[in-house]
């Protein structure tokens, strides 16, 4: 059994942002050379997520929107009122109560397994990092396991 652990560095552009990163975590599994196993795909942001979905624009305006309705970003939440708050603060804090309430909804990774080398998805399935909070740079770690 092998393991190989890769990385992602990003800046995103706005939020919400669905960002395409299907075909590095491809190249990684051509690079690792494992024939049987399995992908994690691991966001080391609280407000950014991995999920995997269909990459068609009117269904990624369909789901900016559901993010929107379940957490709004003009909701109040008390993680946004830094006159109380003491916990986790940094110098250019900003609200974003919602971008946390949203990843609750989404997540963290995803695994996917590998046969005969090759991802095994579904015919639309693409794997998006999703930011939720503003631009910013992004790690996303993508750790290949496998013979």
């Amino acid at each position: 059994m092998k393991t190989r652990t890769y990385r992602i560095s990003l800046e995103t552009t706005k939020a919400p942002e669905f960002i395409d990163i299907t075909d590095r975590v491809c190249e990684f599994i051509q690079d690792s050379q494992v024939l049987s196993g399995f992908a994690v795909v691991y966001s080391k942001h609280t407000t950014a997520a991995i999920k995997i979905n269909e990459n068609e624009p009117l269904l990624l305006k369909d789901m900016e929107g559901f993010l929107e309705r379940m957490a709004s970003r003009n909701g109040d939440y008390g993680h946004n009122n830094f006159s109380i708050r003491t916990v986790n603060m940094t110098e250019d804090e900003c609200p974003n109560g919602h971008a946390h309430c949203q990843h609750l909804l989404l997540g963290t990774s995803e695994n996917i397994p590998i046969i005969d080398g090759q991802l095994q998805f579904g015919r639309w399935q693409r794997i998006f990092l999703i930011e939720l909070d503003m631009p910013r740079p992004r790690e996303v770690l993508v750790q290949v396991i496998g013979e």
